[in-house]
């Protein structure tokens, strides 16, 4: 798998833009060595020979870098196209490097298999399109008896009105006209006799066969090979479905497949063949379980390197396909199941990456190690958690072999590779089975960074509802919600409707219908003013104490303007305070000689109460508690613009309004319509658990108090929040809309409010409202 990349830092940008991710070390492979400047032919002793050549027209034998968006364009398959006659045809088959080619520069870059990926270093693609001359009608250049150069009639290029070979520059008049059947894709060089002498120093992979007599009986690496009933040889596989006494260990192919493919091989009475090992490798990762057995019975050894593919097994080429019989040869004949490649994966670790369950199942049966790491500190759950293998994930843990919360060495957990990769099942299989959401990787990050800047809604929902903790910061100072914002992750903006303006977030949900969050308002943590207001600000207006210590004494001035300071020690009203007529409460402020962390300061420390804005049945939004609240405790201030009665009576929503007097001549009152915080979304309570109070804190101007909530009883976490809007609130709203409370004293019902207007004289009913409806509206306002 591919490493999570490093975000590359350009002017402008800084360490704190995103979490960061290890940069993928580059594997050289010997497919490095080849240049523009440079063919490589095979000498006599099969070994490669560098002969330095002028520099050709086309780059078929030039390799480039790896690019991950090629490869997520090609799907890790072979990108070639094939043209017979006009015809094109796309290969498909699957890709074991990824590094790329093409026959020139006018060409885009290709993802080839091995098959194609040697016709591109034949020369056997075509310069101008692009498209590969292996079958049907073409022209072929052969500047060498060794070389030819095939390319299209139409693909010639051509300088002064003459024609030339688009690979090598030679006269295009010196190329012929070939025709090769279908069948037979390759050069104009004899094939090789699959039974006679192979041409030294051939392709990888390719037979390297003798004449001879026919098969030995003997042993080789586990795999007995002692007889075949009805001829003078045979073969009996330890796997429990021969006639051999070696008692069965691990299920292998069906009888009947196994058997078929001896009596096959005894059938032909083929002669004796020499594979080089190399061919074990091709013929495991293309599932060609006859030639596996032959040349297993051969003597080949079954944990022969493939130098070229990262030093990667027959058995990790097996289990990458998902081939399970292939698997199982390759075991019973001495395959080492945690033989590492260069990277240090295991076959079992290849499995788990592309899915293959039953290959899974045989392997750890077998006895694969489930706990092995590779460079990277990758484990089979986080390969299968990142690639989103759900089946694989839950068979992982099931086995109870693997720690859940393994970490990588980025530190990174299969939770963070499921969130960051949206893999929402994983993320509950997970959660479900007891993954710790708080593990943070190398810069500090948790679950909930990964979801922001993957951009999940539903994953950071999950993360949310199990306590993942929305304020956590790494080491940039960058919260989930930060990343969010940085990633343009708008989705994301109900993790907080605070967008990061208030201690804690407060998070949004709705469960109930389709509506988003609220947008139709702008969150301000304290009160704004539009209009001057004209509020005394001045600091030598102000009264304060000169208290040492932390004002609880009786002396002090603070305190003694509110009758008494009414907070303890955990900043909670006494018990004693009145909250059917609350007095006025003045807390300690800027002014005075007391310690910022005085008790007698608590409304201006700002929301310390873990809130959430949720949808409701029947009242829109409202507020709940996701913690338990004491009584007493401060909840959240009423925030809104500061406009005056005049102004108010010129507005036409009038469900946001809260007095801040109640005095029957009130001079000004806040409106949370346009600008307001968490408060706005209270709903009315019959039965309420808040209460106001008026407070003062940083001026004592008495027209302009901070409207405080504070909780009337114990709240337990998840219970709906609200106050009483009050009587003159229902006396004119009651004509437009009901209470839904739910109360059983409600008195705002539709039953109660029929009940009282059947009892109710002409006289003793109000006059109808124009107030409009404001039956959408969340959280109407009044004075208190």
């Amino acid at each position: 798998s591919l490493k999570k990349k490093l975000k590359k830092k350009t002017k402008g940008d800084s360490a704190w833009l995103r979490p960061s991710r290890k940069r993928k070390r580059r594997i050289k492979s010997k497919g490095d060595r080849f240049h523009a400047n440079i063919y490589f032919f095979a000498g006599p002793s099969g070994t490669a020979v560098e002969e330095a050549q002028e520099l050709p027209l086309c780059s078929c034998r030039m390799e480039t870098p790896k690019s991950r968006e090629i490869l997520i364009l090609a799907d890790r398959k072979c990108m070639a196209t094939e043209s017979i006659d006009g015809q094109l045809t796309r290969c498909q088959s699957a890709v074991l490097k990824h590094e790329m080619m093409r026959p020139s520069n006018s060409v885009q870059l290709l993802v080839l298999c091995e098959d194609h990926r040697n016709g591109m270093v034949k020369h056997q693609c075509c310069p101008g399109c692009g498209f590969f001359c292996r079958a049907g009608t073409f022209m072929e250049c052969q500047p060498d008896v060794s070389i030819s150069h095939r390319f299209h009639r139409a693909c010639a290029s051509v300088l002064k009105g003459q024609s030339f070979c688009p690979h090598c520059g030679e006269e295009a008049s010196k190329a012929k006209e070939v025709t090769i059947a279908k069948a037979d894709t390759t050069s104009t060089v004899p094939p090789t006799n699959a039974h006679g002498p192979a041409t030294p120093g051939g392709p990888e992979g390719r037979a390297d066969t003798t004449t001879g007599s026919s098969l030995p009986v003997h042993s080789v690496h586990g795999l007995d090979t002692s007889a075949i009933p009805g001829s003078s040889r045979t073969a009996t596989l330890q796997t429990g479905y021969g006639t051999t006494a070696t008692p069965t260990v691990f299920p292998g192919p069906p009888r009947e497949s196994l058997e078929g493919i001896l009596v096959a091989l005894d059938t032909e009475k083929p002669k004796k063949l020499r594979f080089h090992p190399k061919q074990l490798y091709l013929s495991a990762k293309q599932a060609e379980l006859k030639r596996v057995l032959l040349m297993l019975v051969d003597g080949i050894d079954p944990n022969f390197k493939m130098e070229s593919q990262n030093k990667r097994t027959p058995l990790h080429a097996a289990a990458e396909g998902g081939h399970k019989d292939i698997c199982h040869m390759l075991v019973q004949a001495g395959a080492n199941l945690d033989m590492c490649d260069e990277n240090q994966r295991t076959p079992l670790m290849e499995a788990c990456e592309n899915n293959h369950m039953e290959t899974v199942l045989y392997l750890l049966r077998a006895g694969a190690s489930a706990t092995h790491k590779d460079v990277e500190g990758f484990t089979c759950l986080h390969l299968a958690a990142k690639s989103g293998h759900y089946k694989i994930v839950e068979h992982l843990l099931s086995t109870g072999l693997i720690n859940i919360n393994c970490q990588d060495d980025g530190g990174w957990t299969p939770m963070i590779w499921a969130t960051e990769y949206k893999h929402v099942d994983q993320v509950k299989l997970l959660l479900s089975k007891g993954a710790d959401i708080s593990i943070r990787d190398k810069e500090e990050n948790i679950c909930l960074h990964w979801a922001a800047f993957s951009g999940s809604v539903e994953i950071a929902e999950l993360l949310l509802n199990a306590r993942c903790d929305l304020q956590a910061v790494n080491i940039h100072g960058d919260s989930p919600l930060h990343i969010a914002a940085r990633e343009n992750r708008f989705e994301l903006n109900h993790l907080d409707i605070a967008l990061g303006q208030e201690s804690v977030p407060i998070p949004c949900v709705n469960s109930v219908d389709s509506e988003p969050y609220p947008d139709d308002y702008k969150y301000i943590p304290e009160n704004c003013v539009t209009s001057p207001m004209n509020i005394d600000r001045n600091i030598t207006h102000l009264q304060y104490c000169v208290c040492k210590e932390d004002c609880s004494a009786s002396i002090c001035m603070c305190g003694q303007l509110s009758l008494r300071c009414w907070y303890d020690k955990n900043g909670r009203l006494l018990p004693e305070f009145c909250r059917e007529e609350p007095p006025l409460v003045f807390e300690c402020n800027h002014a005075c000689s007391c310690w910022r962390t005085c008790k007698n300061r608590v409304v201006q420390n700002g929301l310390r109460t873990r809130l959430q804005l949720f949808r409701t049945s029947k009242k829109g939004w409202g507020v709940r508690a996701l913690q338990d609240i004491p009584q007493g405790t401060f909840v959240c201030e009423y925030v809104g613009e500061i406009i005056s009665e005049a102004e108010a009576e010129m507005r036409q929503n009038d469900a946001y309004l809260f007095s801040l007097d109640d005095k029957p001549q009130d001079l000004y009152c806040i409106d949370a319509r346009f600008y307001g915080n968490i408060s706005r979304f209270l709903n009315h309570m019959c039965e309420p658990n808040l209460f106001a109070c008026r407070v003062f804190t940083t001026h004592q101007d008495l027209r302009f108090p901070h409207i405080a909530f504070f909780a009337s009883e114990n709240i337990k976490s998840g219970e709906e929040l609200g106050f009483n809007y009050g009587d003159h609130f229902w006396e004119v709203k009651s004509k437009l809309f009901s209470c839904e409370c739910g109360s059983s004293k409600c008195k705002y019902s539709s039953s109660a409010m029929a009940s009282l207007q059947a009892d109710s004289t002409p006289e003793d009913q109000q006059q109808p409202s124009s107030s409009p409806d404001t039956s959408s509206s969340t959280s109407p306002s009044s004075p208190s």
